[in-house]
Order: C-alpha cells, then structure tokens, then sequence
C-alpha cells in the first residue's frame, strides 16, 4: 500500500469510529460505550511476529470500538526461562512501537483509569499479559521487572506443567508448587492479576485459595455444557466469583466440540456462566485477531500447519482440529462486540447486564487488581 494511501487511512481513522459505532451502541457520558476484550490480539492471522500493523489491521482496530484490549506478549511453554523473558521485552517493545505510530487508535493502559481515558479518546488500551510463568519460574525476581514493563495480567501456568504448577493438559494435576505458591504472593504484592485460565483444576484451586486478591478466568468456557480441560466447572466459576473475580468467555471451538463456533454458542455459554456467577462476575474473552478472518485456500493450510505444531509441541487440546477455526462465523467483523451486545439484548437481557458482560465488570476488576491493597 502507497505512503499517501496509508496516511490518509490513518488520519480518517478517528471519524470512522464515531460515524459507525455511535448508531449501533449505547453512548455513555464522556464517549463511546464500554467495551474490554479480556484477551484479544489485534493484528490478523497473518500478521508476522515481529511485523509492525497494516493498514487494514489499523482500521480494525478503529472499527472495533473497543477501550482495551488484555493482548499476550511472551511465549508458551517453548522456550528456557532466559529466552522467554527477552521474548516478553521484545513483544513489549514491539507494542509500545505500534502506540508511538497509531496514537489515534492505540493507547497504553497501566491503571483503571487509563482504560476510562481510552474509552473517552476512542482508542484502544492495550494491556499486557503472560499466558505462562516460564519466564520468571526459576526466579521470582523477574516479576518486578515484568511489572515496571507494563505487565498487568499472568497465569502460572500455560497447558503443560512448569515449576509453579500443572496446566490443564498435565493428568497428575499436582497443583501449584511451593515457588507456585510464591509466585502468586508475590503477584498479589505487586498488583497483578492472576489469571487462572489454562492452569490445572488443582493448580486453580491451590492459587483461589492461596491468593489474597480476586482471580480471573480471563478466556474459558462452560464445563458443564462441553466436557473439556480449558472448560471451568461449575465449581470453580462460582469460587472466582464469591472471591470478586470475573469469567471470561472465549470464542474458541471447544464451545462447540470441535467445530467452528457460532454467537449462539458463545451466548449459551455466557448464559450458563450467568446462571452461576451472577451479572457482576461474567464478561467476554474472545481469545481471537480483531481483524476479520478470510477463509483462503492459503488461510487453511497454514491454519492446518499451526494446529499440526501445537500437537508436535505438546500444547494442543482435544478438539483442536483443521475445521475448527478460532472465530465464529457471524462475528467475524471488527465490531463483533457491538454485534454481540446487541444479541445479548435481543434474548432479553437487561441494558445494565450487558454493559457489565461488555466491559464494566474487566474494569472494576482490573482496577481493584493494579492498585495497592
């Protein structure tokens, strides 16, 4: 794409999100609606690692309407503790880039308050988070230094054991270890959320009950509608709950055994997680590219390829297959969440319910989590 065609997009970005979202979504005072995707990956399917944004991922973005967006940096489970650190201050470094060059659609989110400030420009926060301890499991040390990076948000464990506990793939399911343990005191201390999602039903437990701050499950589904390890029973939804924390439901195929998912699906699961935790406690983590997905012959293969590693490398889940792929079909926009919203109040649910699952009850969450005991 040409320099003058780039920088016309993105100075028209801004006008974007105000025509488009303002008539599909309910305002609230000071900017546009509320809403936080507790894990989300801005970028598409092909976007290269360390590749800065294209154009078209850039107006995703703005076409999102989304205030933030709870983004992984960082490996899972592949690399020695050294090497996943520098990965993470790479990631990181990465993405403080994009913010210094699309200041019009990105913004750094460090508190609470940061996400409103966001929610009022109309860009998109982006909070950083680990979906593995690997990086500082032989010394906890490294946690502060995650922290002064920006890091908000960390699980233990990713879907194999390390040494803070056993993921949900591990069948010993040991739970946290004594430096698990450790880990979480000390992410409590440093006002970071613990992340609960792919750890282990025992590692889950031990870190509920050891942590003296609420825990999340920030990308999960509904165990007792589909039996699978990345599902949260019903037990442990109502435990994150009664300790203040929230579920986030994702948007993966294991909602639905395998195939690709579809809204109903991810509606029957935010339902069901309802029925159990209550309105202040359920939200939407979507575990998916904000750009919409283009089903190519060249899209297949290389989504056949990934699931063919992840199974090599021993991190795959069962109903992980070539034809389920991670987005659902009739969300498969950029505003998948305003479409979402308006679903949710077609089936009845009350306005105040739907700006909490949206992003009021990630907000209240995050910010009682970053801010001192």
């Amino acid at each position: 794409m040409g320099s003058n065609r780039r920088q016309f997009l993105q100075g028209s970005i801004a006008l974007a999100l105000g025509g488009l979202v303002a008539g599909a979504v309910s305002a609230q005072p000071g900017g546009q609606r509320l809403l936080i995707d507790g894990l989300g990956f801005p970028g598409s399917m092909s976007t290269e690692p360390d590749a800065p944004l294209e154009a078209n991922e850039v107006e995703s973005i703005a076409l999102s309407a989304l205030s933030a967006t709870h983004l992984t940096v960082g490996e899972v489970g592949s690399m020695p503790p050294l090497q996943a650190f520098e990965k993470i201050v790479r990631d990181v470094t990465r993405w403080e880039r994009q913010i210094d060059q699309h200041p019009q659609v990105l913004s750094q989110v460090r508190s609470g308050e940061d996400i409103e400030r966001a929610r009022q420009a109309g860009t998109s926060g982006l909070i950083y988070g680990l979906q593995d301890g690997v990086s500082f499991e032989d010394d906890l040390q490294r946690l502060d230094t995650l922290q002064h990076l920006g890091i908000r948000i960390i699980q233990p464990t990713y879907n194999r054991r390390n040494l803070l506990g056993d993921g949900c793939m591990e069948p010993d399911n040991a739970g946290l270890s004594k430096q698990g343990v450790e880990a979480i005191a000390r992410m409590n201390h440093l006002n970071i959320l613990v992340d609960l999602s792919h750890c282990g039903k025992q590692t889950a437990k031990d870190a509920i009950e050891h942590s003296s701050r609420s825990v999340s499950f920030t990308h999960t589904g509904c165990r007792a509608l589909v039996d699978h390890p990345r599902h949260r029973d019903d037990e442990e939804i109502r435990a994150v709950a009664e300790g203040g924390g929230v579920t986030g439901i994702y948007v993966m195929p294991y909602l639905a055994k395998g195939r690709q998912p579809t809204a109903d699906d991810v509606i029957r699961h935010l339902e069901h997680a309802l029925n159990v935790a209550g309105e202040d406690h359920v939200a939407v983590g979507t575990d998916g590219v904000l750009t919409p997905v283009e089903l190519t012959d060249e899209y297949r293969q290389r989504f056949a390829e990934q699931i063919k590693k992840r199974a090599e490398a021993g991190i795959a889940a069962p109903y992980e297959t070539e034809s389920g792929y991670l987005f659902a079909s009739d969300l498969n926009t950029p505003d998948r969440f305003v479409t979402l919203a308006q679903l949710l109040s077609d089936r009845g649910l009350p306005g105040r319910v739907v700006d909490k699952i949206m992003g009021e009850n990630w907000l209240r969450l995050f910010s009682e989590s970053w801010r001192p005991a």
